[in-house]
Formats: C-alpha cells, sequence, structure tokens
C-alpha cells in the first residue's frame, strides 16, 4: 500500500545532513501513526526528484531506515514500514549506532566501546535520563 500524502521538508540551511533529516521525518511519521505497517516509501528516486536531493541522499536515508529496523526493501515491493518496531526501539537503534560510529572514529576497539556501554548501565538508575519526570 502507498504510504498516504508521505510529507518531508527539507531545510538546507539547517546544520544537520538531509538524509537524517529525512530519516528523522520517516520515524516521525511512523511513531505519529501516518506511516503504518506496510505502507509503501516513495522510490528513492521519486522523493529525490521531489525534495531536490541527490538519490545517494535519499539512499543513505532509507539504509539507516533500514538499520533501525524501521523499514525493510524487498524486490518489487519497494521500500515499506516494518512490523514490530516501536519509535522507542527506533530511538535507541539509532542512538547505539551513533555511539559505535563515534566509538570508532574516536579510535576504540569494539571491546572499548561495550566497556563504555557497561560502564554506562553500571552509573544509570531506573528512573534516570531524560525520561524521568
Amino acid at each position: 500500500m502507498q504510504a498516504p500524502d508521505l510529507r518531508v521538508e527539507i531545510d538546507l540551511r539547517s546544520g544537520l545532513a538531509p538524509y537524517e533529516q529525512i530519516r528523522r521525518q520517516v520515524v516521525a511519521h511512523v511513531a505519529a501513526g501516518r506511516l503504518r505497517v506496510g505502507d509503501r516509501l516513495p522510490t528513492i528516486r521519486a522523493l529525490a526528484t521531489d525534495l531536490g536531493l541527490a538519490p545517494g541522499t535519499v539512499a543513505r536515508a532509507y539504509r539507516e531506515l533500514e538499520a533501525a529496523g524501521v523499514v525493510t526493501t524487498r524486490r518489487r515491493a519497494g521500500t515499506v514500514v516494518s512490523d514490530g518496531v516501536s519509535p522507542t526501539d527506533v530511538a535507541a537503534r539509532h542512538a547505539a549506532h551513533e555511539l559505535v560510529r563515534a566509538g570508532r572514529e574516536a579510535g576504540l576497539s569494539d571491546d572499548e566501546i561495550l566497556d563504555v556501554v557497561r560502564g554506562a548501565l553500571l552509573h544509570e538508575q531506573p528512573g534516570d535520563g531524560p525520561a524521568a519526570g
């Protein structure tokens, strides 16, 4: 099923990369229920044309969404919203990918990155953090 009127807007003055703007907006549409399981996203080429971006930019956003489990790309069916992914899962997976990317850029090994996470888990108490009231 084609996604109902997927609205994605790019602010070229934003400090946020266009692919990340696309990724965040698709996640927001899923979280708000405007995109449902099985809804088909526009093709990479169609969305790139609509937004005035290079197809590679849209492709990167779709790859990031697929890595987070938000969408699945299937031959002939295109890119569709995945089943069983909550917005919280999406946010946590994205944060994990960003942590791994930052750790590797800092020269940390996978084991060292895991040690950082374990240390954070030991020091973070339930109820701490942004969700705490």
